[in-house]
């Protein structure tokens, strides 16, 4: 394996797996240096796929606790709890199994 892929494996998958160091600053902080420092335009993509994921998800984590005032809330709050958890972890095994390609999480808007 060349030593590209390989880093090209790490950044992205290090990108996906950030929402499970810290649900603030650090989680967005490092897909946001990584998309500065990377010169690759396929691990700048899955950053950027990991910012807009992580701003749909705190989006989404507003609008359904509001939600909560009409008990509806609590039920969309765990999907969300669950998707939060499922869906980076398949972006990881993606991004390690074919580091070429790009991991888009279904059901987000994209900003970036």
């Amino acid at each position: 394996m060349s030593e590209e892929l390989a880093k090209r494996k790490l950044l992205s998958a290090l990108c996906h797996g950030s929402i499970f160091f810290s649900a603030t600053v650090v989680s967005i902080g490092i897909p946001i240096a990584i998309l500065f420092i990377s010169d690759d335009a396929t691990i700048q993509s899955n950053a950027k796929e990991v910012l807009n994921f992580h701003l749909n998800i705190w989006l989404y984590g507003i609008i359904f606790g509001i939600l909560t005032l009409i008990i509806i809330g609590w039920l969309l709050l765990g999907i969300l709890g669950i998707f939060t958890l499922i869906m980076p972890i398949l972006a990881i095994i993606q991004v390690l199994s074919d580091p070429n390609k790009i991991f888009r999480y279904p059901f987000i808007f994209r900003v970036l």
